[in-house]
């Protein structure tokens, strides 16, 4: 019924919107002797200057294609660098086919009479952003969803024909680490001359044609009177139930000095600083010189409490600043300081599958978030031929989660409340150098030192024994359980990379480095009892003191060729990984590993390209799955780790293509990914009723993962159709109680929409989203489907109001226990900016229906959940904003 439902309405949207008449011009751009002319510029100006400029840029084949409004006069241009611009006049009554013959001007480096939409010059694309703005836009969001071939999502993350940008500069520099989400959100549209799209970027000039590091980035280009400015916007905001928020953006750019400045405050679930932007901010060596190493890389606390989730209350205070200075013509030096405070609170209902029972549980949770990151960098060119990176990061958080659980078993119910302290610190130094000798041979290095520090501390309290037979705990009113842990991480990575350049099609290229990590990792588990005594868990084989250092020494030799439309890349690294545990006894081993790659890259044309890449990749536990003495991993849960394990080994490949053409308004880009395990870690399971001792070891042909995707895009006339899909599937083994079983997993979805791209009518994307999950484990098979209508409105309108509206109805559907839920998300925004006005006005009401939760599945090893995230109620907020 909901699917006849949407295709009603589907077809009243299209019919309604086929009044608008439109004419199209096409032919093919050569040159004199009949050679196609390939990313030139076709421009169709009308002569009423008060109507939008229309263009088109040609494909590989010279072909062109332009719709224009009906019976409007146009001058028709087109230029391409080197040749004498042509143009002549048309009026849009009828179909037409033009071909153009450009004649080559040598002598003139500039015959356009117009500044062009849109420039491709190898592999920079600039868009002239005043060619599709209305001026009605506020961010660089809004700037970018109008720029051909440019998608932004709702996480702010941003691609270009389907390639996902990695980092964001403003003037050449990056901003605040170069991530997209604070810039897309914050950056002021009014400030954005031009947008330069560069692929295949590399922060060294010298190494972009040596690198194959696949990174794009985006340059936000001022204008000219922003260059030496001070500009910005203040936003003020107070709703119902006492919500509010405060926002400041504040920019200061000069030739030589450059600061930002970003703040919030709200009570509105809205992040400024996320789990995905906190590994924007990871730092570390540049993208060329990774992936080279194949070894454990340590974590930290750090990211596990800024992640994003669903809440029911909220209080977010942040502030980042970002400072750049060219002391001279071979010096930069920058740097950023971010300071994230968060209080939060959310409640989850959980409906947990184990193999022999069923649980509910209830978790009401506080969290109080900490986070301060600083970062200085300094840029060193002597010449042209020499660059030298000096980097050094600072984080600190100081996180405090308060988590009280409510567990029923058949009738039995525990009540346990559990804290969680955790004061992490990490520091890390970076030098980069690299030379062009001469134009055959280049040279870089990398040395990467770091240190982590992290001291997390675990309390809980239950009216329940808990972890009965796993830990020796004693009879009391109220059961008090701490854990003290600490966990110190250094590493020193070094690498010296040569570039042989033989001649324009072969390469070769030898690497040499070292990785020593040296990881320490204690722990002390005890009962607090009735009579002020405590109760060591360490009689029982608890209290982990144990150090792990292992050493990677390698050297790998890697050639690259092209031929015609063909690049190949194979490769292998040889690795000695020595490492050495120290516990109570010691335990030392090495072993020689040599992991081969492969790449090969067809380009049948610039927007046409197939890539192929395998490697063979190995990896090592960290020290918590070496200890070999008991610890607590939650309060029904211990772990014993295995100081026998080895390092991993597994197959990946992949197979991608992509497929861009302006002309056929097509994007097209799918993709084939595998991964098989041949030496895994799998943790081992006993369980005892709810509880659960786990153990890993070391599995033979443990897992294999199939990923397939699919997106395709298509515009016809003034809509733009969207057709994606996915499919996962993966089959591992699981050692539950002793005994091998085989789960398998298959996952698929897929989504079709269609969205208008009419000038003067609203942008309305009208969308279906289906998605099924297939869990199997033993003999025992879990299905689950949600359905997901949706709607997005922006519309422009009156000059100087914005509105703007999403709409999702989602309905979850448990087929095993014949279990559904149905639920409305939408949010809306009101604005209002009057041209030439410093003042704005705003009305956003978030979830207009005042949903009380969403309803979600997951699956791990052993467990099947079905879960209710209870969210914000409803907001609505009106807010006042000044432009500086």
């Amino acid at each position: 019924m909901l699917k006849k439902k949407i295709a009603i309405i589907f077809y009243v949207f299209v019919s309604t919107l086929t009044f608008s008449q439109t004419v199209e011009i096409k032919g093919v751009v050569k040159d004199s002797l009949q050679n196609v002319l390939a990313y030139g510029n076709v421009i169709a100006k009308p002569i009423d200057t008060a109507k939008n400029l229309k263009f088109a840029i040609t494909d590989d084949d010279g072909n062109y294609r332009i719709e224009l409004i009906k019976n409007e006069a146009y001058t028709i241009l087109v230029s391409y660098l080197g040749y004498k611009t042509a143009s002549f006049k048309f009026t849009a009554t009828i179909n037409a086919i033009k071909n153009f013959k450009l004649s080559e001007a040598p002598n003139q480096l500039k015959e356009i009479t117009i500044e062009l939409p849109v420039m491709v010059k190898e592999d920079t694309i600039t868009y002239n952003t005043s060619k599709f703005v209305t001026g009605d836009e506020r961010k660089l969001k809004q700037v970018l969803k109008k720029l051909p071939g440019v998608e932004v999502d709702k996480n702010g993350n941003v691609t270009v024909q389907g390639k996902k940008v990695t980092t964001l500069l403003v003037e050449g520099k990056k901003f605040f680490g170069g991530g997209t989400k604070l810039a897309v959100d914050n950056i002021p549209a009014n400030a954005i001359d031009k947008v330069q799209v560069i692929d295949n970027y590399s922060e060294v000039a010298f190494l972009k044609n040596l690198t194959d590091t696949d990174e794009m980035a985006m340059n936000i280009l001022l204008k000219e009177d922003k260059k030496q400015f001070v500009f910005g916007d203040i936003e003020v905001g107070k709703g119902n139930q006492d919500f509010y928020k405060t926002s400041s953006n504040l920019f200061y750019y000069s030739p030589k000095t450059n600061v930002n400045f970003i703040g919030n405050l709200n009570n509105i679930g809205e992040k400024s600083f996320t789990f995905r932007d906190y590994f924007n901010f990871q730092g570390g060596v540049s993208a060329i010189l990774k992936g080279n190493s194949n070894i454990y890389t340590p974590s930290s606390d750090f990211s596990q409490f800024i992640e994003t989730q669903d809440l029911v209350s909220s209080q977010n205070r942040f502030g980042a600043l970002n400072i750049t200075k060219t002391t001279s013509s071979k010096l930069d030096i920058s740097g950023y300081a971010i300071f994230s405070h968060t209080n939060t609170q959310n409640f989850i209902k959980t409906f947990n599958q184990y193999t022999a029972f069923n649980e509910d549980k209830e978790n009401k949770s506080e969290a109080r978030n900490l986070l301060g990151i600083a970062k200085l960098n300094i840029d060193y060119a002597p010449n042209s031929n020499e660059q030298w990176y000096f980097k050094t990061q600072y984080k600190k958080a100081n996180n405090l989660n308060n988590n009280n659980f409510i567990s029923i078993i058949n009738t039995n119910t525990s009540k346990i409340n559990t804290q969680k302290e955790a004061i992490t610190s990490h520091i890390n130094q970076v030098v980069e150098w690299h030379k062009k000798v001469n134009t055959k041979h280049t040279f870089s290095f990398a040395s990467d030192i770091t240190f982590d520090k992290n001291n997390p501390t675990n309390f809980w309290e239950t009216n329940q024994p808990i972890l009965q037979g796993l830990i020796p705990i004693v009879t009391a009113n109220v059961y008090n359980i701490q854990q003290q842990k600490e966990v110190k991480t250094s590493s020193i990575n070094n690498l010296f990379k040569h570039y042989w350049i033989l001649d324009n099609t072969h390469h070769i290229y030898t690497t040499i480095g070292n990785n020593f990590l040296n990881e320490k990792f204690y722990t002390n588990e005890f009962q607090f009892l009735d009579n002020g005594s405590e109760n060591n868990f360490n009689t029982a084989n608890f209290g982990n003191d144990t150090n792990f250092k292992l050493n990677d020494l390698f050297l790998g030799i890697e050639y690259k060729f092209k031929t015609g439309i063909f690049t190949f890349k194979q490769g292998a690294f040889l690795h000695h990984y020595n490492w050495k545990v120290q516990q109570l006894d010691k335990f030392r081993k090495s072993k020689l590993v040599l992991l081969p790659s492969f790449l090969a890259k067809i380009e049948f044309t610039k927007s046409k390209i197939l890539q192929i890449n395998y490697n063979l990749k190995t990896s090592f536990s960290d020290v918590s799955k070496l200890a070999n003495r008991f610890y607590l991993q939650s309060y029904n849960s211990v772990f014993k780790g295995n100081e026998q394990l080895q390092n991993e080994l597994y197959h990946s490949a992949r197979i991608y293509f992509s497929r861009f053409s302006l002309y056929r308004g097509l994007m097209l880009f799918s993709g084939v990914s595998y991964i098989k395990k041949i030496k895994g870690v799998q943790n081992a399971v006993q369980f005892q009723g709810i509880n659960q001792y786990v153990s890993p070891i070391l599995v033979t042909n443990p897992s294999e993962n199939w990923n397939f995707n699919a997106d395709i895009s298509k515009k016809i006339k003034q809509f733009k159709y969207h057709l994606k899909g996915n499919l996962s599937l993966a089959t591992y083994l699981q050692n539950i109680n002793n005994l091998y079983v085989t789960n398998k997993n298959k996952n698929w979805l897929y989504e079709v929409s269609t969205k208008t791209l009419f000038d003067n009518f609203p942008t309305i994307e009208l969308g279906f989203k289906q998605s099924f999950g297939n869990y199997t484990s033993s003999n025992t098979t879990s299905k689950f489907v949600t359905t997901e209508p949706f709607l997005n409105i922006d519309y422009d309108f009156l000059k100087g109001f914005i509105f703007s509206f999403d709409y999702t109805n989602y309905k979850y559907v448990n087929k095993t226990f014949n279990q559904n839920n149905t639920y409305q998300i939408a949010n809306t925004t009101l604005s209002y900016k009057k041209e030439d006005s410093a003042w704005s006005f705003k009305i956003k009401s978030q979830n207009l229906f005042n949903v009380q939760f969403k309803q979600q599945n997951s699956f791990s090893s052993y467990i099947i959940s079905d879960s209710k995230t209870y969210i914000l109620p409803r907001v609505v907020l009106f807010s006042i904003g000044y432009n500086l």
